[in-house]
């Protein structure tokens, strides 16, 4: 079955810039704050320390391209038209071997929505891709629709995902990769302009004189 949990979280005053990677224990942070299960608080236990060699995590990858979406009041590109711009904030892993020898992986991704010139408050939603890949091969994938909601009076929002169900099989638990990639709709090319054919010549009437007689 199918998990995953998004959060709508407070305004952040850091400036966008590249996504950070983040140990596990930003899935803590991200719900107590490091302040564990006191005073019912919920959490999520850090995994314990682990030998290299026992499981492998590699940190999550961002593709070229896949790391911003904007949306523009009229042509792409002018800075001033620019309505809001959604990136990556932190991004953390956690993985853990199962007995078969298989990895379980779960990811944690935050997404900021900024207001630019043009924008105003308002829900802006974006497809999250989170993925494992071994030699560029999609391995598992998810893709989440996430809600970033821009309060009136802020310039800009918050919404956290985790996925909690990717499974590296056994014979591809050593050097996967995780990626996760934010990917906006395609624009539709138009369709080609369908030339009009030529009207067919009216036929002959018996009796009607060739030209040119």
């Amino acid at each position: 079955m199918r998990r995953a949990l998004i959060i709508f979280g407070g305004l952040m005053l850091a400036v966008p810039g590249t996504a950070r990677a983040e140990p596990g224990s930003f899935f803590k942070n991200m719900f107590g704050g490091g302040g564990g299960s006191e005073g019912g608080t919920p959490s999520i236990t850090t995994p314990r320390a682990q030998d290299p060699d026992d499981v492998y995590c590699p940190p999550v990858f961002v593709p070229d391209g896949g790391a911003a979406i904007q949306a523009f009041a009229g042509a792409a590109g002018d800075n001033r038209r620019l309505r809001h711009q959604i990136v990556f904030g932190r991004l953390s892993r956690e993985c853990k071997a199962r007995p078969d020898g298989s990895v379980a992986v779960r990811v944690g991704v935050e997404l900021r929505a900024l207001l630019g010139p043009a924008g105003a408050a308002g829900r802006f939603e974006a497809p999250v891709t989170i993925a494992v890949k071994s030699n560029e091969q999609p391995v598992m994938s998810r893709t989440h629709r996430v809600a970033v909601a821009v309060p009136a009076g802020a310039a800009q929002g918050e919404a956290t995902v985790i996925e909690n169900d990717l499974v590296v099989p056994a014979d591809k638990a050593i050097g996967y990769d995780i990626e996760v990639t934010l990917a906006g709709t395609p624009a539709r090319a138009k369709p080609a302009a369908r030339r009009r054919k030529p009207a067919p010549a009216a036929a002959a009437e018996p009796g009607d004189a060739a030209p040119g007689q």
